[in-house]
Parts: structure tokens; sequence; C-alpha cells
């Protein structure tokens, strides 16, 4: 995330030795950053969602991505009752046929830190979701 257009940078000095500043150089030019500015920025705000995820208190959003095989009879509707159960978390799903056999279901969900993640834990141990994974984002207030 770029910062916003026309607003004001603060410029300040960091210190690093050759060899930590070479790693940052190499990550900065595999992730395709303009600049060590930008990737210090991201760096920044991804230790922030992290902090805010683990105080677990505030408002959040994330994705539960779950990959399964569709044969299991009652698994579809496990996944299903679970999801219902918690509907009001659940802002938007997609469902996609990898194969044969297997789906991948993603879920978009917003809600307080801890209560996606135990529903993110529901969902990943029902028998027969055979990979699951809850990926962190945040409404980026406090982030530019």
């Amino acid at each position: 995330m770029a910062p916003r257009r026309g607003a004001p940078l603060k410029r300040f000095g960091v210190a690093m030795e050759p060899g930590l500043l070479a790693r940052l150089d190499q990550w900065v030019a595999h992730r395709s950053h303009p600049n060590r500015s930008e990737a210090i920025r991201d760096l920044v705000r991804q230790g922030l969602v992290q902090e805010e995820w683990q105080d677990g208190k505030g408002e959040t959003v994330a994705t539960i991505s779950l990959v399964y095989e569709h044969h299991n009879r009652l698994l579809p509707s496990r996944l299903t009752a679970a999801q219902h159960d918690q509907y009001a978390k659940i802002v938007s799903s997609l469902h996609v046929h990898l194969d044969h056999d297997h789906c991948l279901e993603v879920l978009v969900v917003r809600g307080r830190a801890r209560e996606l993640r135990r529903l993110a834990d529901r969902l990943i141990a029902i028998r027969g979701v055979k990979h699951g994974q809850l990926s962190l984002a945040t409404l980026g207030k406090g982030l530019s």
C-alpha cells in the first residue's frame, strides 16, 4: 500500500549491519518494491497487523481457505452448517472445483480477531478438510 498521494512523508535514518542491509536489498528486489522505503513501510504495516491480531480485540478482516475432497458425503453439509452458524462474520464465500475430487472454499470474514481465529480453527478441524489456512488482514486504520 503506497502512501496516499500528496500525504506528507517524514524522513528518518535507519542504521543496519552490512549483511542485514544486503539481505534487505535482495528482499526488496525479489518482492519488486520500488525502493527500500516502500519495503520498510510494508514491513512496519505487516508488524502492525500482526500486533492487532495478537491483541485480538479490534475489528479485523481475513480470509479462510479450505481444501477438501467433496466426495466425503458428510463434509460439505458440515462446512455449510458451521458457516451458517457464523453467517454474521462471513462477508463472502467462493467455491472452486479444483479437479474431479477436490474443492477450494475461500471465505472472507470480518469481526474481532480472536473470534475469526476460533472460526477458522473450527472449520479447519472439521474431519475431511485436507488443508486450511487463515490469512490475516486489517481494516487498514492507522496504516498510512
